[in-house]
Formats: structure tokens, sequence, C-alpha cells
């Protein structure tokens, strides 16, 4: 299954709480376990909830490229996690139409 923010219901929730102001920090272990890429974006959308995320394991700072070879397989894992689960979603709807 893909983990895009649908169905991600524990980051869901998180910002569910910020909004609601039932919180005011999020704490993570590491910034990829709350997303492979793209967190500049989430860390934004909570600092515009009057939220923050602080990442408890930073790692040290890293050039533009060293981040873009550091993404690369990110991407690509997503992307192929998306089209293995299309592939099992489909072989999934052939074996329930033959039954």
């Amino acid at each position: 299954m893909v983990a895009t923010f649908e169905n991600r219901r524990g980051l869901k929730k998180v910002f569910e709480m910020l909004r609601a102001g039932e919180a005011d920090t999020v704490i993570v272990a590491w910034k990829d376990r709350l997303t492979r890429f793209g967190f500049e974006y989430l860390k934004n959308h909570a600092e515009d909830l009057g939220a923050r995320i602080e990442v408890v394991n930073e790692r040290e700072e890293r050039t533009p490229h060293e981040e873009l070879v550091g993404d690369l397989p990110s991407v690509v894992a997503s992307f192929s996690s998306r089209l293995y689960g299309m592939c099992s979603n489909k072989a999934r709807m052939v074996v329930e139409s033959v039954r």
C-alpha cells in the first residue's frame, strides 16, 4: 500500500491535533520517519498552525547534490511501491471476480 496522507492515519491525527490546539510540538526521531521527502512542506504547515516539528537525530547539513542523491532512492521506492500496489490490487480483483 502506498503511504499517502490519506491513508497515514497517524500523520493525519497529528495535524488534526495541531489544528485543534491539542499539541504544539511534533517530535520525531528521524526526519525521514515523518516523510521520505517534502519534509519542509510539513514543517511549514505545522508552523502555519502555530506548532513546530522537532527532529531529535538531525543529520549534519548536506549539499543540494548530496540531498538529491539521498532522496533519489526514496523517490524510486515510493513509486515502485505504488506500482506494486496497483499490480497487487489488480491481481486481487481478478481473483475475486473468478470466485
